[in-house]
């Protein structure tokens, strides 16, 4: 089942669970607003080559829309509506003032040139300006962009609409942007799961923990259950998987990845095969790369009691009702990787008052908010007698209703 079918199926659910009525959940359903634009550069050798922008505006009841941009091959309409609705449901749960949205363009980053990236940048800001602003829709990093290509958008926004940092998040720190936000939606899922082991009377340390993926997420995630004395058993990412049943050394593991590009050869640890991460012997399993990964070929298979979903829509709904047959928990992706739009709104306040925060105030504030919205959903969860991923669901969805109820969506 793709993002969008699940998402809207969990939407759904909620509503149900919610009693909300028909007409308002198909109004919470269609999107704001979908921009689709054509962006062409001339390329380094002098020829036009045109590519395709998206953004889709799905809701903004609660307050200015908020999503990444993704430069990738396979930018398609239906992931993008999908993660933007997403997006609408993450910002609820976490409490932060914001609606959702989801945009890219469809190229492949790694074959352009930094000048050629640059261009296209221009050019899909300048289409899209006068939709997107401080108080309208709020720009962020996604795949294939990064802290650079959210200073051009910023540059190209400012010649425009003057000076005006707030009007993307993930930008470079001598920009505006946050201290701790690299490390946010890692950090997040750290607190997250501090929050649910808590409920078990368990802490971190001493636990086995299994990562998939070994990215911004997965090693910062990793970095930070090692401080806390959790034994990380395994790890993967693209080039391969490591195993040390002892707990593997992760500063030395990051030190490895940083000199090799890879995780291969790592002389504190074993080799093993990568598809076997999910099943493998641990107390806590984290995917943090692509979605899907947990279906109903190996769901039964899983060992680990508790799931925390870093990557987003990494269980599918078969594998959902298989895992919660067999007892295990789930804490799902739309609260537990919430740390990176958490601290990207961190970031809009800070610009928005000209005053920025040291580092501890940044990571303070998030474990404030990441453990709140913990709790929220645990009342959620008694009030509809249901699992996590619906009382996180019935959550967002709840808030962003009576957003909507409460401005008058009839008149």
């Amino acid at each position: 089942m793709n993002a969008l079918a699940a998402t809207s199926r969990n939407f759904r659910n909620a509503a149900r669970l919610l009693g909300l009525d028909s007409k308002l959940e198909k109004s919470l359903l269609i999107p704001f607003r979908e921009i689709k634009v054509e962006c062409t550069i001339p390329k380094d050798d002098g020829t036009l080559v045109s590519y395709v922008g998206f953004r889709v505006q799905h809701d903004n009841a609660r307050g200015p829309m908020k999503g990444g941009i993704r430069y990738h091959p396979e930018v398609d309409p239906d992931e993008v509506n999908a993660l933007a609705q997403l997006m609408t449901w993450k910002t609820a749960v976490a409490d932060i003032p914001y609606g959702g949205a989801k945009g890219g363009i469809g190229c492949t980053p790694r074959d352009l040139s930094k000048s050629e990236l640059e261009r296209l940048t221009r050019v899909f800001t300048q289409k899209i300006h006068d939709l997107i602003g401080i108080h309208t829709d709020v720009p962020a990093p996604d795949m294939g962009t990064n802290a650079q290509t959210m200073a051009w958008i910023l540059d190209e926004y400012s010649k425009f609409h003057g000076h005006s940092p707030a009007v993307v998040t993930g930008k470079p720190i001598d920009l505006g942007g946050s201290l701790g936000r690299e490390a946010a939606t890692g950090r997040g899922v750290v607190f997250a799961t501090e929050a649910l082991l808590a409920e078990y009377g368990k802490s971190i340390n001493g636990l086995k923990f299994a990562i998939q993926g070994f990215g911004n997420v997965g090693s910062w995630a990793a970095r930070l259950i090692h401080e806390r004395g959790g034994k990380i058993v395994v790890v993967s990412d693209v080039t391969g998987a490591v195993k040390n049943h002892n707990g593997i050394d992760i500063p030395e593991l990051l030190k490895h990845k940083e000199t090799t590009g890879s995780l291969l050869n790592f002389n504190g640890g074993d080799a093993m095969d990568p598809n076997e991460l999910l099943v493998h012997e641990c107390d806590v399993l984290i995917p943090c790369a692509l979605g899907g990964v947990l279906n109903r070929d190996n769901a039964a298979s899983v060992k680990a009691k508790f799931i925390i979903e870093a990557a987003n829509h990494p269980t599918d709904p078969e594998a959902d009702e298989i895992l919660s047959k067999k007892g295990v928990v789930i804490l799902p992706d739309i609260y537990s990787n919430a740390g990176g739009v958490t601290v990207s709104y961190f970031e809009w306040v800070q610009n928005i008052q000209g005053f920025m925060w040291d580092e501890e105030k940044v990571n303070a504030e998030l474990q404030r908010y990441m453990t709140r919205a913990f709790h929220n959903i645990k009342n959620m969860c008694k009030t509809h007698d249901c699992n996590l991923r619906m009382g996180a669901f019935t959550l967002g969805v709840n808030r962003v209703a009576r957003a909507t109820l409460l401005r008058g969506w009839e008149a």
